[in-house]
């Protein structure tokens, strides 16, 4: 999952990007709404985590071109502003949840992930798939009962398609998930972590659909 830090206090980026990316999340750091509108039109972003009071405006003023984009990011407004009308303020501009600072980085965590499964259509952190029983609250996956060790970046990857099981993952969506700005990549790489999951998981549990992508599937993989 890829996401947006608006922020710029940099001692408060850093602590929040640290814990986010300890838990597998990719996170890009924007510091005022003119970088803000930079990295959204070169990236796609699945949460924007958006601070109000910036050095260059009201982060609220970046919530219609948040709207207007084609799938739109889960949107947490983090302001130290805490009286109920600007909670009401944000929420009406279209922010799915609102966090008043100092606020503790688990809950922030646990908001995304509510959030997340709301999106997906689920009301439990839990996916399972035949053997497979993927626990998107605890970032742990088990087959047949048994504990299955991934690394960071599969465990992102797989938790991308786990949350919205029944979509289809574009390419771009999926190396969204895995790397920020400045990670070097080819074009093996996603196809590497593919296959990194499907030894681990059962090549069943993840479908090629050509020209289109990857989505996680109770049925046996197409050929590819």
């Amino acid at each position: 999952m890829r996401i947006l830090l608006v922020e710029d206090d940099a001692h408060l980026s850093d602590a929040v990007c640290g814990y986010l990316r300890a838990k597998s999340f990719v996170v890009d750091v924007a510091d005022g709404l003119a970088s803000a509108r930079a990295a959204l039109a070169g990236a796609h972003y699945a949460a924007v985590l958006l601070d109000l009071h910036l050095g260059d405006g009201d982060g609220l003023s970046l919530m219609p071109a948040l709207r207007a984009l084609s799938d739109r990011p889960l949107i947490i407004v983090l302001t130290a502003r805490d009286q109920v009308s600007d909670r009401i303020r944000g929420l009406d501009a279209g922010a799915d949840d609102y966090l008043v600072k100092p606020y503790d980085p688990g809950e922030l965590l646990a908001r995304l992930r509510a959030i997340e499964r709301r999106r997906g259509g689920g009301d439990t952190p839990v996916l399972r798939l035949g053997a497979l029983e993927i626990d998107l609250s605890r970032d742990t996956v088990r087959k047949d009962g048994a504990p299955v060790l991934l690394t960071a970046k599969e465990w992102a990857l797989l938790r991308v398609m786990a949350t919205r099981p029944d979509r289809i993952h574009t390419r771009e969506t999926l190396q969204d998930a895995l790397y920020g700005f400045d990670s070097e990549t080819d074009s093996n790489t996603l196809e590497v972590f593919i296959s990194r999951l499907r030894r681990k998981l059962g090549r069943e549990y993840i479908q090629t659909l050509r020209g289109l992508g990857y989505r996680l599937s109770h049925a046996p993989e197409e050929a590819e």
